[in-house]
């Protein structure tokens, strides 16, 4: 059996996400870093008098896994990696501690 790419797959989620938090005065960057698998949607810009920065989604690939360090969406990164193929073996919420992964039904590390 043919392993699914991960890269692929995290790329055109992050890009699907992308599209929907820009507006005139604010922007989404997409950081793809191939090289060392770290992967972020950012938002920035001004809101009025108001700087706006902040990471949306920030994904790596460490060991096989597909590590979800930050996820700022409704729908969940983790649901859309299983919509697409990924085995929940092979997805880590790097978000929550280390202790409280056993009780997810996703990778612990």
């Amino acid at each position: 059996m043919e392993r699914i790419n991960y890269r692929e797959i995290v790329k055109k989620i992050l890009e699907g996400h992308s599209i929907h938090h820009s507006n005139d005065d604010t922007e989404v960057q997409l950081i793809f870093d191939y090289e060392h698998d770290h992967y972020q949607v950012v938002h920035l810009g001004w809101e009025e008098l108001r700087r706006v920065y902040g990471c949306i989604i920030h994904v790596d690939i460490k060991d096989g896994k597909i590590w979800i360090q930050r996820d700022g969406t409704e729908v969940g990164v983790a649901n859309e990696l299983v919509a697409a193929g990924v085995p929940k073996q092979d997805i880590v919420l790097g978000f929550h501690a280390p202790y409280k992964r056993k009780f997810t039904e996703f990778a612990v590390g």
